[in-house]
């Protein structure tokens, strides 16, 4: 017998995701990495710094609403490096152009041994130690021998093929605490791993140093043999003993140009295999705002942009805010999928202990994604019930009624501190200039969701007979969905239409 499966359903969407490229001490380049939160976000690309907190906050902000950011760390790779433990730097964007250029280790040997895992300067002063030798009295004098609990030898892996002294103990250290804040703190350990290249774990995992330090270090990847013979085949091979401690030097930062933002935002581009909703622009220039809007949001047509205006149209710019953002705001098209914030907002920095002034988009993007999760892309997210901006120490400009006015009928949307109630959104427009039910946020995402999870269903009925059955099971398919969203209060009503009128043979 055989099971022919004829069940189709309209799919949910991940409404609630976020996308940003920004500039960041750490982490890949131009690779989309999927966050969960703020500690991720710390993990994979550092703390906040003078040159990148906006980048920094604008993430983190999301991330107290959310749990889904695809981020994307721009940079001017003709500038950053990678730190290294040779004379030269070089330039490793992501894991994928490592195992593309380097993974051979015939790196020009000035590189040296290993380099820091991004280009940055916090891979200066990373230090890595290896220990690889059997000599047990070497082991008793050497600095890390009690964050390991014995002696490297040889393993039962290399020792049945009749080779000897393939084990090695390797430790990353933070020698300047630029990631720990404590100056020589251990990072990583990696204990009985392996010079032959062939060798395996007893469950069937390489242990050979190279595949361990490149597949589950955070700091350091290895680019050149320590030794000619390191990288052998365990049969019959007695590996050479040596025991260094490496210091990596010359990592440089690349603050990204505008042409490395919108290179950054690109990836988002393919609806295919990127699946975004929410697209920030943290302090993005209004060139960059606007590429994202057209290049990217238009052609895409199922996700949002949210953009604030520049800091010096609301930081110390008395009497002349609504002007100036409204100026602001013409500089832009006219879009359904971008929306315009009305400032931004002060809070603390407790990486720094300084506070800071960060544009309100990571935030306004986030109360759609609350919105999402407590109840639906179709309402509103602005307002008390919905629109409280969290982690606001000051707004850099609350505007009045009079104000409100005037950015509110250029589709700019308030947002207010209120005495007694906090700091709230108090606008859902989107940016388009035509009057019309698109130039509210909620009806906007209504017909992405709606058009979105409609056409991920009826990927199914392609090269399907063009006939009255199959017809009949897409409109069997997509009533149900639609009468769930018009019990939800998305829509007043609707009618599919699927026939000879509008599917000819």
């Amino acid at each position: 017998w055989s099971e022919i499966d004829l069940t189709t359903i309209v799919p949910s969407l991940s409404t609630t995701a976020g996308g940003f490229a920004g500039n960041f001490d750490w982490g890949p380049v131009n690779h989309i990495m999927t966050i969960g939160s703020e500690i991720d976000l710390v993990r994979w690309f550092g703390r906040p710094s003078q040159n990148t907190f906006t980048s920094f906050f604008t993430a983190a902000n999301f991330l107290s609403y959310a749990q889904n950011l695809q981020l994307v760390r721009a940079c001017d790779t003709t500038k950053a490096n990678n730190a290294t433990s040779g004379i030269r730097p070089l330039v490793i964007q992501s894991k994928d152009h490592y195992e593309n250029t380097y993974l051979d280790l015939s790196a020009n040997s000035e590189y040296g041994v290993v380099a820091a895992r991004y280009p940055s300067e916090l891979g200066n002063g990373l230090k890595v130690s290896i220990f690889g030798s059997a000599n047990s009295t070497q082991f008793a004098s050497w600095a890390y021998a009690p964050n390991f609990n014995g002696v490297p030898g040889t393993s039962n892996w290399t020792s049945t093929r009749g080779g000897a002294n393939d084990e090695m103990h390797i430790i990353v250290v933070d020698s300047l605490g630029k990631f720990s804040g404590v100056p020589n703190t251990v990072l990583e350990r990696f204990s009985y791993v392996s010079k032959a290249y062939d060798a395996k774990n007893d469950d069937g995992s390489s242990n050979y140093y190279v595949n361990v330090i490149n597949d589950r270090s955070e700091y350091v990847y290895v680019i050149n043999e320590l030794e000619a013979n390191w990288g052998s085949i365990a049969a019959n091979t007695t590996f050479t003993a040596n025991v260094s401690t490496l210091t990596l030097a010359n990592g440089a930062f690349g603050t990204p140009t505008d042409g490395n933002l919108t290179t950054a935002y690109d990836l988002f581009n393919d609806v295919d295999s990127v699946d975004v909703s929410l697209l920030m622009t943290g302090a993005a220039s209004q060139t960059v705002s606007e590429y994202i809007v057209d290049n990217i949001a238009e052609e895409r047509k199922d996700l949002v942009v949210f953009i604030s205006p520049l800091m010096a149209d609301v930081v110390n710019n008395a009497g002349n805010e609504a002007t100036d953002i409204v100026s602001y705001r013409n500089d832009f098209n006219s879009s359904s999928y971008a929306v315009l914030d009305s400032g931004w907002k002060k809070q603390f920095d407790k990486y720094n202990n300084v506070y800071r002034w960060v544009p309100l988009n990571g935030d306004i993007a986030g109360l759609c994604a609350y919105t999402d999760l407590d109840r639906d892309p179709w309402w509103s997210p602005a307002g008390l019930n919905r629109g409280l901006v969290k982690n606001v120490t000051q707004l850099a400009w609350s505007p009045n009624q009079a104000n409100r006015d005037t950015l509110y009928k250029n589709s700019i949307n308030p947002v207010v501190t209120m005495m007694g109630t906090g700091t709230v959104l108090y606008g859902d427009k989107t940016m388009t200039a035509k009057p019309s039910a698109f130039d509210r946020i909620n009806v906007r995402r209504l017909f992405i969701v709606l058009e979105k999870s409609i056409a991920k269903a009826a990927q199914y009925s392609l090269f399907e007979f063009n006939d009255e059955f199959t017809r009949a099971q897409f409109v069997a398919l997509v009533e149900p969905f639609l009468r769930d969203v018009k019990g939800r209060r998305g829509i007043y009503d609707y009618k599919v239409v699927c026939d000879e009128t509008n599917n000819t043979p």
